[in-house]
């Protein structure tokens, strides 16, 4: 299959460009199917991101900060993830600004009008350069979208979308959820949207999250295709737990959302139940879906006082507003629960900002600028706002196992006593966090997905939660989400056009697709 394919090293290789009627559409699952597809058929291909909004980010092996879902899409299509294909990032510190992170690294703080004002038209260069690299190192090069390729509103400065497409001269596949219904007039809507140039380059449309017989549809499909020239890819079944490491960092409260688990029954007699709080501008929630993927564990996010009663865990998250985050604690009770199962002896976990609300206080001039604050005081900890981001991928031990996770953070902790080094070296000198009675703490994100750390974890959190619950023996994370890849990738191959597909990778932009009016204004 790669012998269709330019050898790597040589002339640039193939481009796709998925993007989506709307955010949520599936451009990210899409992606990384395509990815997953193609890697199996021997293509060197890599995923490209030109712009990403999102506060669950991941630290590449050379340092270089970068949004999950790329990296999640380096893992489908089976290669390194780099800062090339997250060259902007953006992490919203409130609902106007956000931290700009240029090529893995932390360049400042922008509003949202400052950074389309002039800003974003500024880094096309920086982003073209990144994706034509990619493409002169790979066979394929599959692109994801933002939002909708018909923002007019932000059609001058766009360098993610269309503006991405018409620079690097890839084809346009639209996908569009079929479950939130109003999808024909979404593919016709977007398209009679843009501009003939723009128009030029999409080649089609994807429909996602299909339910029931797909022969009723196609009538639609080709009254579509009669309408605008141009035809339907695929119609992708819905299917539960396929969503890879979400981009939306936005959402303030993800209160009786349930973390997908696997169906399996617990492995002992009882069920452990954790309680994740669902702090503002919560970070890398992902940290949880090892704990999700545990037969008998039942992931919840909470934020109500009286929801961690019954909580045999509770999780303070990472967020990107710590002292923000200490407030709407404190506002909500939820800090006095939290300092009440403390005493109780009952377990608490603090990742990264979380970590940080339980140390004794906070010296913060950098993410806040609110000076010194006091934080819940249930670890021996205080924290140092540093001007410098830590990105670093440590390695360890904790409980006897080994662990491996993935710092971002600009807080510095001074660990001033506790019962216990939380990550150590192996050979007792500490690295990171810290246990007090029933509460632990750590910067390290991602640390749950080591299996034999997390059983261990699990198993002294059901013992002093007095849980009867043992963790599965051979539950292994990486396993999963390669099952969960693969799973995506037969999505692809079983009910996408491969063949129309490839051409479009291949051979790019078809000729004479039609322009449908009105265009853009």
């Amino acid at each position: 299959m790669n012998g269709r394919f330019k050898a790597s090293g040589g002339a640039v290789g193939g481009g796709l460009l998925v993007a989506g009627t709307t955010s949520d559409a599936g451009k990210s699952v899409v992606t990384a199917g395509i990815c997953r597809w193609l890697a199996r058929q021997g293509v060197r291909v890599a995923p490209f991101k030109a712009q990403n909004m999102s506060l669950n980010s991941f630290v590449t092996r050379e340092g270089a900060e970068i949004g999950r879902a790329q990296a999640m899409q380096a893992a489908a299509a089976r290669v390194e993830p780099t800062a090339l294909m997250n060259p902007v990032l953006l992490k919203p510190g409130s609902d106007r600004s956000s931290q700009v992170v240029l090529l893995g690294k932390a360049v400042g703080e922008l509003s949202a009008r400052g950074y389309h004002a002039g800003r974003q038209e500024q880094l096309l260069g920086t982003v073209t350069d990144c994706l034509q690299e990619l493409r002169r190192t790979h066979d394929a090069v599959i692109c994801e979208g933002a939002g909708s390729p018909a923002e007019i509103n932000l059609r001058r400065t766009d360098i993610v979308n269309m503006g991405l497409a018409r620079a690097a001269r890839i084809p346009v596949m639209v996908v569009g959820d079929i479950d939130r219904g109003g999808v024909f007039a979404s593919f016709f809507g977007t398209t009679a949207l843009l501009s003939k140039e723009d128009q030029a380059l999409v080649a089609g449309y994807l429909v996602n999250k299909f339910r029931g017989d797909v022969t009723l549809l196609e009538p639609g499909l080709e009254m579509l295709r009669g309408l605008t020239g141009r035809q339907t890819l695929g119609v992708l079944p819905f299917s539960h737990g396929l969503g890879i490491d979400e981009e939306d960092g936005l959402r303030v409260s993800l209160r009786g959302a349930v973390r997908e688990s696997v169906v399996a029954p617990p492995h002992g007699a009882e069920v452990l139940r954790v309680a994740v709080a669902a702090v503002p501008l919560m970070s890398n929630f992902t940290d949880v879906d090892a704990l999700a993927a545990e037969p008998g564990v039942v992931v919840r996010f909470v934020d109500r006082a009286e929801e961690l009663a019954d909580a045999d865990l509770v999780v303070l998250p990472g967020t990107r507003g710590t002292v923000r985050a200490l407030e709407w604690l404190r506002e909500r009770g939820l800090a006095d629960a939290v300092a009440r199962r403390a005493a109780e002896g009952r377990p608490v976990l603090g990742i990264c900002g979380g970590y940080q609300m339980l140390g004794e206080r906070i010296e913060d001039d950098v993410e806040s600028k609110a000076g010194t604050v006091d934080g819940l005081g249930l670890l021996p900890v205080r924290v140092r706002f540093a001007a410098e981001k830590t990105l670093a991928r440590p390695v360890g031990e904790a409980l006897g196992e080994p662990v491996a996770g993935y710092e971002i953070h600009h807080g510095v902790a001074e660990v001033t006593g506790g019962d216990e080094t939380f990550l150590s070296d192996g050979q007792g000198r500490s690295l990171d966090g810290c246990r007090a009675g029933s509460v632990w703490g750590t910067h390290w994100h991602g640390s749950l997905e080591s299996d034999g750390f997390r059983r261990a974890f699990l198993r002294r959190v059901a013992a002093d939660a007095g849980r009867a619950f043992v963790p599965a023996p051979d539950t292994s994370f990486a396993t999963l989400r390669e099952e969960q890849l693969d799973r995506l990738g037969d999505l692809i191959e079983e009910h996408a056009d491969t063949a129309a597909l490839l051409r479009l990778i291949e051979e790019g932009v078809p000729e004479g697709l039609p322009f449908v009016p009105p265009g853009a204004p």
